[in-house]
């Protein structure tokens, strides 16, 4: 391989690493809160706020979770006089994530969220890349989890959003009159009518491409290139006069004969009073 070997860094490979989908306000934040702890370290000699705390989590388990529901189907007496003594069958304890973000003063961004974590999901890995391109191996994903807004931030949320919709309803585009204007530029002028539009067929049919060669000299060209060798395809004729394909199929419609069959197929030879001319000439 071209590339030199890189080498991977496992020494926290066996560590579990909690994988989340944060929305974007939350992202933010917290980059604004890296940035001004990077902002802070560079400025003083320690470095205790090198990796400042963003967030905690809060995680809940309810003991007392609500019985499963009844079978649709009603059991008889029979069964009911048994089960009199049973205890209620209930689900079982369910663990809750909560997380609540360390900042205070970013306006009505949510403070807390929701962690509604996935019970299946496919094994993964976190990889990094350092600044001199060293490469680690941060952990193995243990859980995966999806961020909502806590019922407790409802309101909050419902501003952010209302102030977002604002924002994007603002018309970047304005609508300016122009004074002392007759619109005399949008008046049809004498003389402008029947005018062919510029991207018309019948316009491109009446300008046909130009021929940087005369018609005589481009003739003494095709016999020259006839010359050495008896066929030739009309692309290949192209790309060795240099000549637009319209303007060579004029002057071969004149000098040569198209062959729709046999091995020479789909090529063109000189028609045999050339073939003769310029035998003679040759032999001259």
């Amino acid at each position: 391989m071209g590339e030199e070997a890189k080498y991977l860094e496992t020494a926290r490979a066996d560590r579990s690493v909690w994988l989340m989908k944060c929305p974007p306000v939350v992202s933010r934040a917290w980059q604004a809160a890296a940035a001004n702890a990077a902002s802070a370290s560079a400025s003083s000699s320690s470095s205790s706020d090198a990796n400042p705390v963003v967030a905690k989590v809060v995680l809940s388990l309810d003991l007392l979770p609500p019985e499963k529901p009844s079978q649709k189907d009603e059991p008889s007496r029979r069964e009911d006089a048994s089960r009199k003594d049973e205890p209620p069958q209930r689900e079982e304890p369910s663990l809750k994530f909560k997380m609540e973000l360390a900042q205070t003063d970013s306006g009505n961004t949510p403070k807390s969220y929701s962690l509604n974590m996935f019970q299946d999901f496919v094994p993964m890995c976190v990889f990094s890349e350092s600044n001199q391109g060293k490469l680690s191996c941060e952990g193995k994903v243990e859980h995966k989890f999806d961020m909502e807004p806590h019922s407790d931030n409802l309101v909050n949320y419902a501003k952010l959003c209302r102030e977002r919709t604002k924002k994007y309803e603002v018309k970047s585009r304005q609508v300016q009159v122009l004074d002392n204007d007759h619109g005399m530029s949008m008046r049809p002028m004498p003389g402008m009518v029947g005018l062919i539009p510029s991207g018309s067929k019948e316009k491109k049919k009446q300008t046909p491409a130009k021929p940087s060669d005369g018609s005589h000299e481009m003739e003494n060209i095709i016999f020259k290139l006839f010359e050495r060798q008896p066929n030739w395809a009309l692309k290949a004729l192209v790309q060795e006069t240099d000549q637009p394909e319209q303007f060579l199929k004029e002057i071969l419609n004149d000098l040569c004969v198209y062959n729709k069959r046999g091995p020479n197929q789909g090529t063109h030879e000189l028609k045999p009073e050339y073939k003769k001319s310029t035998g003679d000439t040759d032999a001259a």
